[in-house]
């Protein structure tokens, strides 16, 4: 009965949406004497600075205000955030040609344009995925949010892949300058996702065909430890810190892994596949894997709370899964919507948000008691004007930081003006989560489309949301709006 209830919430019915956003409109109406700006109009965001003029690349965001420049370079940051946090994210230029040689002569341009997530479709379109969907049903696979970049939880360090067999790290706290590491191994083919370890010191987990790569930094008379049997990792490029390769987690069937997500404390590591319907929890020290399955066809997506209480997978057939940890005890739920294609916790783990493939609203699950209870209700969370504003046609990815208080989010094409852009949103929790739109950020170089995005965890001075961006640059964008940090 229990089920039942949930699936039907989750297909938004209109007596329970209306009064979900009735809760809604009343709290922000008795918010707006604390300064709760309301959502813009199409008229009002045009005349605004937030929003990125075709040509103009953003820089960061003060007090709700995207700030914008002419050109991609570092004098617009010193000038804006430089002097607020004193230090500069520089771009890192990363080069497509490794990601287009994996596309075939028959796509299109607009397709090759997409570059990493279209590479992935191709490489991985010939595989057993076949055996869960039907041809036609492959292209759900450009829509799956791989974890492209990930920031270090507690350095300025950010890994993101650069072609189809590497991963580029660039060492923000690097003192002499150093250029960015470039990292390759034989055993690191078709990498898909990748996540730093927590509580790992500087280790880092890359999925690629056939298992899991894990690498760590090694420092002069401290040498990281290899597992018996693992060839050494070797740097094709970079200077600064160097890295090796410790270990490989191999899958038992050689499937592709396209999914990782590290417990809070950092002992375990799920992994999944979109070729497979279990998802494997590993214990890393010991290099062992349990597998766990639930329902058919393939995974597109796995993310472990914050508290470490509960666990959440999701699929392709629309199904998706809440977990408690502590016996692994699951509690189904299915959507009309399409399948989650995207999905954030808060910060304390009490809730989690998600996207779904085919919806231009977001859902908000909401545990009703404490762990380990399964009991949740879903909740509606409009976005101000997004289809209307933009003309798209839903959700593509979302990302949320960790502080809870900006939600980053782009979506499936728009029009000419929106085209591209990456929605930014100021988020509030209590009583129910809604979000007012605060601008746009636009990317550098012709025609740019996000390929991935990520915030910092731990950044203390605010949000800081990085992106790679389809003109070949990764792109930092500190989002600063504390009084405390303002001069």
């Amino acid at each position: 009965m229990v089920f039942v209830l949930k699936a039907l919430m989750i297909f938004f019915s209109l007596p329970f949406l209306k009064a979900c956003l009735e809760k809604a409109k009343s709290w922000q109406e008795s918010t707006q004497n604390r300064n709760h700006k309301p959502c813009l109009s199409l008229c009002c965001l045009k005349n605004m600075p937030s929003f990125p003029q075709p040509g103009e690349v953003t820089i960061c965001e003060i007090n709700r205000d995207l700030i914008t420049a002419d050109e991609l370079s570092d004098d617009a940051a010193k000038e804006t955030y430089g002097k607020v946090l004193g230090i500069i994210f520089s771009p890192v230029p990363f080069q497509s040609e490794n990601l287009l040689s994996a596309l075939s002569s028959e796509q299109g341009a607009d397709q090759r344009k997409s570059g990493l997530l279209w590479a992935a479709l191709q490489a991985v379109s010939t595989g057993s995925l076949r055996h869960f969907f039907h041809p036609i049903d492959v292209k759900l696979l450009q829509d799956v949010d791989f974890h492209v970049l990930d920031w270090h939880q507690h350095k300025h360090i950010l890994a993101f892949i650069s072609g189809q067999h590497q991963v580029t790290i660039r060492d923000y706290e690097d003192s002499e300058g150093g250029s960015p590491c470039v990292l390759i191994n034989d055993s690191q083919k078709d990498v898909r996702s990748l996540s730093w370890r927590p509580n790992g010191g500087r280790a880092l987990a890359v999925a690629c065909k056939g298992g899991i790569c894990i690498w760590a930094a090694s420092f002069p008379g401290n040498t990281a430890s290899v597992r018996s049997g693992v060839t050494l990792g070797t740097l094709s490029r970079g200077s600064g810190t160097k890295w090796t390769l410790v270990d490989v987690l191999l899958s038992p069937e050689h499937e592709q892994i396209t999914a990782l997500s590290w417990s809070p404390n950092g002992k375990y590591l799920a992994s999944a596949s979109f070729e497979s319907s279990s998802f494997i929890i590993w214990d890393v020290a010991q290099g062992v894997g349990t597998p766990i399955r639930r329902g058919l066809g393939g995974i597109s997506l796995l993310r472990w709370s914050p508290s470490g209480d509960y666990f959440f997978s999701a699929k392709f057939d629309g199904t998706f899964y809440l977990w408690e940890t502590n016996t692994w005890t699951s509690e189904p739920w299915s959507s009309t919507n399409g399948f989650v294609m995207g999905a954030a916790w808060d910060p304390d783990g009490s809730r989690i948000l998600i996207a779904f493939s085919e919806s231009s609203t977001l859902g908000s699950i909401h545990f009703a008691t404490r762990p380990p209870s399964l009991d949740a209700h879903l909740i509606p969370v409009e976005l101000s004007d997004i289809q209307s504003l933009t003309g798209s046609r839903g959700i593509d990815k979302i990302a949320w930081d960790a502080s809870g208080e900006r939600l980053a989010l782009s979506y499936r094409d728009g029009n000419d003006l929106y085209r591209g852009l990456i929605a930014i949103y100021d988020v509030r929790r209590s009583p129910l989560i809604s979000a007012s739109l605060v601008g746009f950020i636009r990317g550098p170089g012709n025609d740019p489309k996000p390929i991935a995005f990520s915030f910092h965890d731990k950044f203390k001075q605010g949000p800081l949301l990085s992106v790679c961006w389809s003109s070949g640059f990764c792109c930092t964008y500190p989002l600063i709006f504390r009084s405390h940090v303002l001069p």
